[in-house]
C-alpha cells in the first residue's frame, strides 16, 4: 500500500525559483509514494509568484495555490496549509531549495515504521565559488549534517504526521517547532542524510549575520515558549564535531576560527534582539543573496 502524502510550498517572492522547485516535485521517482497534492503558499508576494503558479497549475492538477494578502511568518503559513491539507503526512518546502529526484521517496517512505513522527533530509548548499562565504556556508551545512548523524536535526524541508493542528505563529525557527511537538507526542525523529535537498547560502556577510542572528532569536525563543532545545545549542556537541571537522581539514583551521567567530557574533546578536529588545522575528527579513537556487 502506497503512503500518501501533502506536500506545502512556502513562498514570498520566489519567481526566481518556484517553477524549477514545482518541476523538481512533479519529476520526483516515487515507487511507494504517493504525493496527493501541492499547494504553494504565496505570502504577499509582488514579483509574479503567484501567476507563475497559477499558470502552471492549469497543466498540472495537484498543484494549487493559496495567497496571504500579507506576510504572516512563514508559521502562519505552515498553520495554513495544515488547514488545507488533506493527507496525514505533510511535507514543508520552502519556495527557495531544490529536492533530489528521490528525496520525497525517502522521507516519506520512512513513514511505513509507525514509531516515525518525522523526516529530514541533508541540506546541500550550491555556494561553491571558492569565496570565503562560500565556505562559511558549506561548512555550517557540514556541521549540521555532523549534528543530525548524532541527534536528528531536520531543516530546510521535513516530513511529518499530521498529529497538530498548527504550531505557534511566533516561532521563528518553524521546523524546530515541529521537532518540538512530535517528541512530545513520543514519535521518534529520523534524519536521512540520503534524502538530499539543494539550498543556497548568503552570499555576503549581511545576509548571512540577517539569518544566523534571527535563527539564534528563534532558538531562544523556542527554548523559552515550548521547553526545547536543539542540539545546536549543546556546547558538548558543538566541540565534538568542531573537533571531527578539523581532523577532517586541519587546513581549514584558519578559515574555520573566522567562521566560528562571525557565527559568535551572530548569536550574541541574537541573543540581544531577543533578551534586550524582546524581538521575535517570526516575519523575518529576507537575505536575498539566498534566492534562485537553480538558474
Amino acid at each position: 500500500m502506497n503512503l500518501s502524502c501533502s506536500i506545502g510550498v512556502f513562498a514570498h517572492n520566489e519567481a526566481a525559483n518556484i517553477l524549477h522547485l514545482l518541476e523538481a516535485l512533479e519529476k520526483s521517482k516515487l515507487s511507494k509514494v504517493q504525493i496527493q497534492e501541492v499547494i504553494v503558499v504565496s505570502s504577499a508576494s509582488t514579483d509574479g509568484t503567484d501567476a507563475l503558479v497559477r499558470e502552471y497549475a492549469q497543466t498540472h492538477s495537484r498543484i494549487r495555490l493559496l495567497t496571504q494578502a500579507k506576510r504572516e511568518g512563514k508559521s502562519s503559513a505552515i498553520n495554513l496549509f495544515m488547514q488545507e491539507a488533506i493527507s496525514d503526512i505533510l511535507v514543508i518546502i520552502s519556495g527557495d531549495v531544490i529536492p533530489a529526484i528521490d528525496t520525497i521517496e525517502l522521507m516519506v517512505g520512512a513513514f511505513a515504521n509507525p514509531q516515525i513522527g518525522a523526516t529530514g533530509g541533508r541540506p546541500i548548499p550550491i555556494n561553491n565559488d571558492g569565496s570565503f562565504m562560500a565556505y562559511a556556508v558549506q561548512l555550517l551545512w557540514r556541521l549540521h549534517h555532523r549534528m543530525a548523524m548524532i541527534s536528528p536535526k531536520l531543516g530546510e524541508m521535513i516530513a511529518f504526521r499530521k498529529v497538530m493542528q498548527g504550531i505557534p505563529r511566533e516561532s521563528a525557527v518553524d521546523e524546530a517547532s515541529i521537532e518540538s511537538i512530535i517528541r512530545a507526542q513520543g514519535l521518534q525523529l529520523l534524519y536521512i542524510p540520503e534524502a538530499l535537498i539543494h539550498n543556497k547560502g548568503p552570499e555576503n556577510i549581511k545576509d548571512f549575520v540577517k539569518q544566523r542572528r534571527r535563527i539564534q532569536n528563534g532558538h531562544l525563543w523556542l527554548k523559552q515558549n515550548q521547553h526545547y532545545q536543539v542540539i545546536s545549542q549543546d556546547s558538548s556537541v558543538l566541540l565534538k564535531i568542531l573537533l571531527q571537522e578539523l581532523s577532517s581539514r586541519p587546513q581549514d583551521l584558519l578559515k574555520l576560527s573566522l567562521v566560528m567567530m562571525l557565527e559568535t557574533y551572530c548569536r550574541v546578536l541574537g541573543w540581544w534582539d531577543y533578551r534586550v529588545k524582546k524581538k521575535v522575528p517570526f516575519v523575518w527579513e529576507i537575505a536575498q543573496s539566498t534566492k534562485q537556487v537553480k538558474d
